[in-house]
């Protein structure tokens, strides 16, 4: 098979200039597939070099940088070391350029603007932590955050692991039963959150939801309220305080930043299974934060002068990652409240264009919906600014990362496409020292030794579909589940001795580019033959009848498992005549044993808040099985459409 050609390359000022290059050269080693192979041989080595090259400060020092002594799935960093990732974020910055330089910059959904440097986001972050002091929370302690994309969303974040605690950052569209059974499994002493905030024009209220579940927690002891729209709620003195109040200085507070273990945990955070309850991911100080630099600034070139605007909840780990890793490195944070197309279906580009963004994040689902708008013109915005886009969490389809690339870049700036997970942040990255192809990641990331591998547990050939595994812990891997060890070791390294099994589908090909296919759940084994279901949802996209699409697999007597399609119609389109050319579209693209058995038309799709198609909602109403975790689900009425199309 001929593979496709790179789309993508680096020019020479662009390969001098990026920080892989600087790196490489730090660490001795002639180019990037070297450092790989130095990053997996000698471990002790390399993660020295990274925390040595990146800065990373300590009250005391490291005796060791990595130790794998309880084995492999139970990697220790820095040991005997005490940081915080608190100083390494703010205090490092003291008496810096940076110290002066805007860290975030806020855009309320009412046109409001906040803009805070990193000495006026210091100060706030001290306010918290000393209050929280005050309300007897210290190391140890989880502080939950419930609040949507707001300021105070970066102070708690900072505050709370600068006093030693951990914070819990939870989704701000969860309902009632979602937020109780995290701060359950969690043992929260606190809660922050919001009174009301604005999403679509609307005033979603977050204070009624959480004086809802209090009863059902019994470790909740205070609950901190912003104030940003006011709603109507229940106050019990003593537990409720308002955020003005607990932030209010006062004589003899312990504003300082805490020096604890660097293998000390500092976050928790839920990510949803398919089935069960959500799965606790913990982080520490000297693990996650050096990766985020790694990830971010090392493999993804995000530099200081950057200022970066990436549209999620605070709740999912692009919410941190853009929190931490843009302190960690002294950029800019561009956060606006709500969403991309909100008040005006351009917003997200308008905003790109009046902060005189550098750094974009743009999900595959975002641009798709961009590039379905026939009045679309993205000549209107002044995007010259602009020097990378970055995006995760989903498949692309060719036909959207060529728009992207294109329309939007122009030809010329790098789409840096990120593959990892809550667990670990990045097994697989793009690089602009190299060139890119559509949809690929260039390799994997530095101590992963990531690998595709097959049924049988052996490396994958070029062109073959298998597996993501990581064959060494990364720098990064979360510590465990939260208090679920068997969880853990059975969820991710059961499946082959010493290798974690992420639960990926993907390919290598012949010239070494990676792929991502989609979910190991969501993988479609016709006859005995594999696919992901991307390569299915972009046969059906590029006929350009229809919006959007999913593909899922249900049990066939003949075939094992058959082929379902579910898609949004562009207006206009006749379905009868659109289910028989996207039938053929996807025969044509992968052979009549990839036949679809069904194609729904529906008004809309299940999606989670970030915009993910989510495909096992989607079979499961189809087959009329229980959906599972379902709090991260925004448009319920999309199941009930699925449900009378299959009745």
């Amino acid at each position: 098979m001929t593979e496709p050609e790179a789309i993508w390359q680096p020019t020479p000022d662009v390969v001098a200039e990026a920080n892989l290059t600087r790196f490489i050269r730090a660490c001795g080693q002639p180019d990037y597939r070297s450092l790989l192979d130095w990053s997996v041989a000698e471990p002790e080595a390399f993660y020295r070099a990274l925390l040595d090259h990146i800065g990373y400060r300590f009250f005391k020092p490291f005796s060791r940088a990595y130790d794998i002594g309880q084995g492999p799935e139970w990697p220790r960093w820095c040991v005997d070391g005490e940081t915080n990732i608190a100083l390494n974020c703010l205090d490092k910055w003291q008496g810096t350029a940076t110290w002066e330089k805007p860290a975030l910059e806020w855009i309320g959904e009412d046109g409001s603007e906040l803009t805070w440097t990193y000495a006026d986001l210091d100060v706030e972050v001290r306010r918290l932590a000393a209050g929280l002091r005050r309300l007897g929370i210290g190391p140890g302690d989880v502080v939950a955050i419930y609040l949507p994309n707001l300021p105070e969303a970066a102070v708690a974040l900072l505050a709370v692991p600068k006093i030693g605690g951990i914070v819990l950052p939870l989704f701000s569209g969860f309902g009632e039963d979602a937020v109780a059974a995290r701060l359950i499994d969690a043992e929260a002493k606190a809660i922050i959150t919001v009174d009301g905030s604005y999403r679509r024009g609307r005033v979603v209220a977050a204070k009624p939801v959480v004086d809802a579940i209090r009863p059902r927690v019994p470790s909740l002891e205070h609950v901190i309220v912003c104030h940003r729209v006011a709603v109507e709620s229940a106050w019990t003195d003593g537990v409720d305080h308002r955020w003005a109040d607990v932030t209010a200085s006062q004589s003899g507070d312990d504003d300082s930043t805490a020096s604890v273990a660097a293998d000390s945990p500092y976050l928790l955070i839920y990510t949803s299974g398919t089935t069960g309850k959500p799965k606790g991911v913990v982080h520490t100080h000297c693990s996650f934060p050096p990766k985020l630099v790694l990830d971010l600034g090392i493999c993804m070139d995000f530099k200081p002068a950057d200022r970066i605007l990436w549209m999620s909840d605070m709740g999912w780990l692009v919410g941190p990652l853009l929190v931490y890793g843009a302190t960690l490195m002294g950029g800019t944070i561009i956060l606006p409240e709500g969403t991309p197309d909100y008040p005006v279906a351009d917003r997200l580009w308008r905003i790109a264009a009046e902060k005189r963004v550098s750094y974009l994040g743009v999900a595959p689902t975002m641009a798709r919906s961009f590039m379905a708008d026939p009045g679309f013109d993205a000549s209107r915005y002044d995007l010259s600014a602009l020097r990378i886009f970055v995006s995760t969490g989903e498949a692309w389809t060719p036909e959207a990362w060529r728009w992207l690339f294109e329309t939007i870049g122009g030809g010329r700036l790098p789409i840096v496409n990120f593959s990892g997970g809550t667990e670990m942040c990045g097994i697989l990255s793009s690089v602009v020292t190299e060139p890119i192809k559509a949809c690929s990641f260039t390799a994997p990331v530095p101590g992963t030794a990531a690998a595709v591998f097959d049924e049988a547990g052996r490396e994958a050939g070029p062109g073959e579909v298998g597996e993501l595994v990581m064959r060494r812990a990364p720098i990064g891997l979360t510590q465990g589940l939260w208090r679920d060890r068997e969880r853990y070791l059975d969820g991710y390294w059961s499946t082959w001795p010493g290798v974690w099994h992420h639960g990926d589908f993907a390919r290598r090909d012949a010239d070494g580019f990676y792929y991502i296919l989609g979910r190991s759940d969501d993988t479609l084994k016709i006859a005995g033959k594999r696919t992901g279901p991307s390569e299915i949802e972009a046969l059906l996209l590029e006929t350009h009848l229809v919006r959007e699409a999913a593909a899922i697999g249900v049990p066939d007597p003949i075939k094992g498992t058959a082929i379902v399609c579910a898609c949004v119609l562009r207006e206009g389109v006749n379905d009868r005549a659109a289910a028989e050319a996207l039938v053929a579209a996807v025969v044509k693209g992968l052979g009549t044993p990839f036949r679809p058995k069904d194609v729904l038309f529906c008004p809309d799709l299940p999606k989670t808040r970030n915009m993910k198609i989510m495909r096992r909602v989607i079979r499961a109403a189809y087959l009329g099985l229980d959906p599972g975790d379902l709090s991260s689900l925004v448009n319920p009425e999309a199941i009930e459409s699925i449900k009378r199309k299959t009745a």
